[in-house]
């Protein structure tokens, strides 16, 4: 008797399909994609719904537009290895409070803080032993803390969208470094806050007070980078943006900012190969014009020297 194979599992969804498995009108599924978090698909592929599954959870835990698209752009901006945190990062909710699973561990998105890890029906079980009322009144304590970082900390980038005054920007960075200092969110953010005020030595301490609560921040290094740029201190300059590649090897501007750097030193072939590697990583838009621009001009100056691009 001939061996019958079970059918393949599905790969691809339509339209229709994907919003009679989410639950969700078509409307809705459209108000998703204008606000940018997926985008209009059609077949959808297995991570596609994953990433509207976890977004449907999201929603209906009633999170603003605005606070989604703020976490996804953080995690985005803290996780370099992240393309699509709705598909690739598991995320959590307890009332209004967000958590996603990062390497085994729990963070708050906003902040990059690393959380404690407990179960909540373990955390009940263990408050009901006597004795245990100082710790639930530490527990407490820590939670309003983070709360209090994060309302500050979303009040200071409000402020930044909205055009508020710096001095009210740095006060609110302040005060949610005051509520959770081990949060490197705020510092990096501070840091560039202050950048912009040409206020040097205060941004760079935020920068580095960034990195040293979270090593692995690349967008921490590029600005530091930057700030170095700006001084024209080229070699540390291009040692922060070298750091941030290591980190995150398609790192579009901090390839960019290289080949510039590379380029006003004279050195051409270096500065060939990061114009190279950005426009693969980013091949339109109005930045990837430039570099093309850049490109085209020391090929041709190669070529009247003589050396090979």
């Amino acid at each position: 008797m001939a061996h019958v194979s079970d059918p393949a599992p599905k790969r691809t969804y339509s339209r229709d399909e994907v919003c009679r498995l989410l639950g969700v009108q078509e409307r809705v599924l459209a108000d998703w994609e204008s606000h940018g978090f997926v985008q209009p698909l059609d077949p959808y592929q297995f991570q596609d719904l994953v990433a509207l599954k976890t977004l449907r959870q999201l929603r209906s835990k009633r999170l603003r537009p605005e606070r989604i698209r703020l976490i996804l752009d953080s995690l985005r901006e803290k996780l370099a290895h992240v393309r699509d945190p709705l598909s690739e990062l598991k995320i959590f909710t307890d009332g209004k409070r967000l958590s996603v699973q990062v390497d085994g561990r729990r963070m708050e998105p906003l902040t990059g803080q690393l959380l404690l890890d407990f179960d909540q029906a373990e955390i009940r079980r263990l408050l009901q032993f006597p004795g245990n009322r100082a710790e639930q009144t530490l527990a407490d304590n820590l939670a309003s803390k983070q709360r209090e970082a994060e309302k500050w900390f979303e009040k200071a980038i409000e402020l930044e969208q909205t055009g508020g005054p710096p001095e009210h920007i740095v006060a609110a960075y302040l005060k949610a470094i005051e509520y959770n200092p081990e949060a490197p969110g705020p510092h990096a953010n501070l840091g560039t806050v202050y950048f912009h005020l040409k206020k040097w030595q205060d941004a760079e301490r935020e920068y580095r007070a960034a990195i040293e609560l979270q090593p692995q921040y690349a967008l921490a290094h590029f600005n530091l980078g930057n700030l170095h740029d700006e001084l024209n201190q080229w070699p540390a300059a291009l040692e922060c943006y070298k750091k941030a590649l290591e980190i995150q090897p398609d790192y579009a501007d901090a390839h960019y900012n290289i080949a510039l750097l590379y380029q006003g030193r004279g050195e051409l072939l270096q500065a060939v190969r990061h114009w190279r590697t950005y426009l693969k990583i980013d091949p339109a838009g109005y930045w990837a014009g430039i570099a093309r621009r850049e490109l085209t001009r020391l090929r041709q100056e190669a070529v009247v020297g003589g050396v090979q691009a």
